[in-house]
């Protein structure tokens, strides 16, 4: 806390202008050039990248104590301070000493992280799979509620399970019967990388390999191996660690030659997949792999502001961004070494930052609102789970979780974006804000990409929080100056070139309009809860609908 205690002292002189500046704007205005102030210092050089455990850590969090502080704010974390510790486990792989397959006594070597991408959430100094036999598994779906298991009673333990990105029905056609049965384009959690990885350790694999293809995935191989092989998990007990060794993805080419050098039509067996009758594949091949590791517990933290309640204090309306990028990598074509998500998610974080200061400058709310800027977003969601795993606000109190991550730049828009319609109530919320500055609501474009699991919403929603997530790229905005053309082509761009790279820096071209519009809608909602005795709920349908009524009398 030495440190962090001198970044607030040392960023009060970054701060100070922006809250000169605050102080000018209308009180019931979200800010542009405060949103660009705030963006511009999170993402700049002087924070390193603002990686969980390092010293761009302390200095912002620092930076936001610092700021949330000057607003008038209240510390709303543990025991009356600003913060909630979240102890990581830090891995980072190092070259590896072996990576190949053997098929049929033939050995390849795999270049990483060209072929394959792999990392380690062991505790481990060595990441070892010596010539462990490689199963294809399909989608690795086990639902009986869907009545479907595609693992048929498979032996997994000491196996490599490889597995197709997505839901059986990603690409299903028409007329197949498992078409609809896992909401077709609409990725359940069933299609997610954390649920396959999951899955393979609860069934003791050694590793686990999930077959790459952009659509599937919704985001390219650079993405894929942005993190350079580093990772972090929350730090568990020793009979609770992972049994995976390594988990990752193979490229499409990597895996095609793969399937092929085993005789095998990926093909096909990527249509026999989507019946419910599909049974693992064996593919007659091993892995070995052996790669250093550097490993280390980091003590990061989770920053936390609050507003008291006037009359209902114990009910709490939460806003939420994280403060967590990538840190330091190697130099891109231009030189620079931070990846400092300048968009994912430093304005977010500006943004709960200027709702913050609407709130605090206007009539005190009946509820308690409570801004939360967490870490380790970008490492699996890890701060909002430890905040979920022990919530400092009981979660069936919580009256809403409303997290703002990634906003688009390119201009006012005709429509605002929803993410997970047919979840919950909220969606209605959004519906009326946004008619009220005369747009309407559409339904995100590409429901395939699972952006309802890729959040820090979602871990409040497993516990039963209703949740409302603003993504911009989520789909293509129907942008006042171009359409949805112009719309679809800032996404495209956005996370072809930048998403997770160091590119993901504040712009001349940059025109924040369209995310003033978002910010606005999202404080709208929360002051409309904060400011009243509504609770939202779940839609019939929704998987989370279930655990909050559970605690439905504590809100009687």
């Amino acid at each position: 806390m030495k440190a962090t205690k001198l970044a607030i002292v040392l960023l009060c002189a970054v701060a100070a202008p922006a809250f000169a500046q605050a102080g000018k704007t209308r009180p019931d205005a979200i800010n542009a050039d405060t949103l660009t102030t705030i963006t511009r210092t999170l993402a700049s050089d002087q924070f390193e990248g603002r990686a969980p455990g390092t010293p761009g850590e302390d200095k912002t969090i620092g930076y936001l104590i610092g700021r949330f502080e000057a607003l008038g704010l209240e510390p709303g974390g543990v025991d009356g301070s600003w913060v909630q510790p979240v102890p990581l486990l830090h891995t980072q792989l190092g070259k590896p000493e072996t990576f190949a397959v053997t098929v049929g006594g033939k050995t390849t070597d795999w270049k990483y992280p060209t072929d394959a991408y792999v990392s380690t959430l062991q505790p481990k100094d060595v990441a070892r799979i010596d010539g462990a036999p490689m199963v294809f598994v399909g989608y690795g779906v086990d639902a009986p509620e869907r009545g479907w298991n595609d693992f048929k009673g498979q032996d997994l333990k000491g196996k490599v399970a490889v597995f197709l990105v997505n839901d059986p029905d990603f690409a299903a056609q028409v007329g197949e019967p498992v078409a609809g049965k896992f909401k077709g384009r609409t990725m359940t959690y069933y299609g997610r990388w954390t649920y396959k990885f999951e899955e393979a350790a609860r069934r003791g694999a050694v590793a686990a390999l999930i077959v790459h293809e952009t659509e599937g995935a919704g985001y390219g191989w650079n993405v894929v191996e942005s993190p350079g092989g580093e990772n972090y998990d929350i730090v568990r007990k020793p009979g609770n660690v992972t049994s995976l060794a390594l988990q990752g993805w193979i490229s499409g080419g990597a895996a095609q030659k793969l399937f092929a050098d085993a005789g095998l039509d990926m093909a096909k067996l990527r249509t026999q997949a989507r019946a419910a009758s599909f049974k693992p594949v064996p593919l007659n091949a091993t892995l070995t792999a052996k790669f250093p590791v550097t490993q280390e517990v980091v003590q990061s933290q989770n920053v936390l502001a609050k507003i008291p309640g006037t009359t209902r204090p114990d009910e709490v309306v939460m806003f939420g961004a994280h403060w967590d990028a990538y840190g330091k990598g190697p130099a891109d074509e231009h030189g620079k070494i931070y990846r400092a998500g300048a968009n994912d998610d430093a304005l977010g974080i500006a943004g709960i930052l200027e709702i913050a200061r609407l709130m605090k400058a206007g009539t005190p709310p009946a509820r308690s609102v409570v801004f939360a800027a967490w870490s380790a977003e970008e490492r699996g969601l890890l701060g909002s789970e430890t905040y979920a795993n022990a919530p400092i606000y009981p979660v069936e109190k919580t009256v809403a979780n409303l997290t703002i991550d990634i906003l688009q730049t390119a201009g006012k828009a005709r429509d605002v974006i929803l993410v997970g319609k047919g979840q919950g109530t909220l969606e209605d919320d959004l519906a009326k804000y946004a008619a009220l500055q005369g747009r309407t609501v559409t339904p995100e474009s590409l429901p395939e990409r699972g952006l309802f699991y890729r959040a820090d919403h979602f871990s409040l929603a497993k516990r039963g929080v209703p949740v409302l997530l603003m993504m911009g790229i989520a789909g293509a905005s129907d942008l006042v100056e171009g359409g949805t053309k112009a719309g679809q082509a800032w996404v495209d761009a956005y996370t072809g070139k930048c998403y997770h790279q160091a590119c993901d820096a504040v712009s001349a071209e940059w025109n924040l309009a369209g995310a003033v519009q978002d910010i606005s809608v999202m404080y709208d909602i929360g002051s409309n809860l904060a400011h009243s005795a509504r609770w939202p709920t779940w839609k019939d349908g929704s998987e989370f609908k279930k655990i909050r009524d559970k605690s439905a009398a504590a809100r009687r």
